[in-house]
């Protein structure tokens, strides 16, 4: 399947990222690829291409504004500057007190959940607007509705991430933007979280390939 429709997918690990990642090139799709760690995104968008996906991959911190618009500055000279779809599927979590957080982690965390997601629509939504069409994904959690306890770094900016979807849907939606919040209700399958609990029942995970389709 061939199209000429653009996907980014930030937040591209083992897991989810990756699913998402196969989804859109097995539709045809041209896919960009962001993570922090620039080994990792190598090893997916081999892995990619050897599938026959078409695949840019960039290595980027989304908490810093000059090396996240460094990143798309490079994809939008490499794919150009349509993007049809953001994925933006990068999180941190770590469970903790409030007591034993510092404050520079607490940030840390909040710039990778929210921040990141602020920053990126700005760079893409400029050239959806012009075209009156795209579509911006954000990827919640259930911490996205409920802080409980011990969850605060990944509750505060995920309650922002939703946030700020419900804001931008409101203010693009009726100019041809779909921006969209997504909320996974549980523990997604990757082979790292696996290995650090392999007492787990298996079948307790959540698929990424079946939440990639969803999406």
């Amino acid at each position: 399947m061939k199209n000429n429709n653009i996907a980014v997918i930030i937040g591209v690990g083992p897991g989810l990222g990756s699913a998402l990642a196969h989804k859109f090139t097995s539709e045809g799709y041209k896919v960009a690829i962001i993570a922090r760690t620039k080994g990792k995104l190598e090893k997916i968008q081999k892995d990619l291409e050897s599938s026959g996906g078409k695949v840019f991959s960039v290595s980027a911190d989304v908490t810093k504004e000059a090396d996240l618009k460094s990143a798309f500055d490079k994809i939008f000279r490499t794919l150009g500057k349509n993007i049809d779809i953001l994925v933006y599927n990068a999180g941190d979590f770590k469970m903790q007190s409030i007591l034993k957080i510092t404050p520079d982690e607490f940030k840390s965390s909040w710039n990778i959940n929210c921040y990141g997601a602020f920053l990126s629509s700005k760079y893409l939504l400029p050239s959806m607007l012009k075209r009156k069409k795209g579509t911006i994904i954000f990827t919640g959690a259930t911490a996205s509705i409920r802080g409980s306890a011990g969850f605060s770094r990944l509750a505060v900016g995920k309650f922002g991430l939703r946030a700020l979807a419900q804001s931008m849907a409101r203010e693009f939606g009726p100019k041809g933007i779909h921006v969209e919040h997504v909320i996974i209700d549980g523990q997604i399958a990757s082979t790292n979280y696996i290995k650090k609990h392999p007492q787990r029942d298996i079948k307790s995970f959540l698929s990424p390939e079946a939440i990639a389709q969803q999406y």
